[in-house]
């Protein structure tokens, strides 16, 4: 098996298990205490990973801003910020989007087809083209054979450590695929509803017999909001 990074989704949802509204509207459920854990498990990894339906939802990423943070990563003798890495298999992003002013290092990883679309173009700092146009999710099923080849590629990058911040699809598609190997949740204390609202792990689902374990590590309590670490275990169904 080829090496790959460590990966790791870090998501916030309700109590009642959704990420977004019906009308899968950037969430602004989390409190403070959730963007400053965000932001610390951001300062440990080398990469973040996240879709094209999130990026346009939201327009930004989220840089490291504590100083705390920042020193505590000039010290490992790590760059200031991760590189921030985009899936888009269509590669239309609207490049006024406020998060290609923001300062981090960005990357997009698409298609052939994609990456002609940023030819001669320096909002990317690189383009990483995976063959396969099914390997980034975006209006189709993922091929799931090609998401190892893409963190593989990740690492030749010197990606070690790869926060997974959404949205559903591509998570969903990346336990799909065994890739997953820590999951942090923040449970808000806020209920939405709606059974077409997201949920953290989207795709076609899994069988019960197929159902993906999980090992609690720690669970913390922080004013109203619960955050659950685990790990996978990657033997699924046992």
């Amino acid at each position: 098996m080829k090496s790959r990074p460590q990966t790791i989704v870090i998501l916030a949802m309700t109590a009642d298990g959704k990420i977004a509204d019906f009308q899968r509207s950037p969430a602004r459920f989390g409190s403070r205490q959730d963007k400053n854990h965000l932001e610390q498990q951001i300062a440990v990894v080398d990469g973040v990973i996240f879709g094209a339906e999130t990026l346009r939802s939201y327009g930004t990423s989220l840089p490291i801003t504590n100083k705390k943070l920042l020193e505590w990563r000039k010290k490992q003798q790590k760059p200031p910020q991760p590189i921030h890495f985009v899936c888009s298999a269509s590669g239309k992003i609207d490049p006024k989007l406020k998060f290609f002013s923001q300062p981090i290092p960005r990357c997009l990883i698409t298609t052939k087809v994609g990456a002609k679309l940023w030819e001669h173009q320096s909002e990317f700092e690189r383009v990483l083209v995976i063959d396969s146009p099914n390997t980034m999710i975006e209006h189709s099923k993922p091929n799931w054979d090609h998401w190892e080849t893409t963190l593989y590629r990740l690492q030749q990058l010197k990606i070690n450590k790869l926060a997974i911040l959404g949205g559903g699809e591509l998570v969903g598609s990346l336990f799909q695929a065994n890739l997953v190997d820590e999951l942090w949740l923040t449970v808000c204390p806020v209920i939405l509803g709606g059974k077409n609202s997201p949920t953290p792990v989207e795709g076609r689902g899994f069988l019960q017999s197929q159902a993906i374990k999980l090992k609690l590590i720690e669970i913390k309590q922080i004013e109203q909001e619960i955050f659950l670490h685990y790990s996978v275990n990657k033997s699924r169904g046992k």
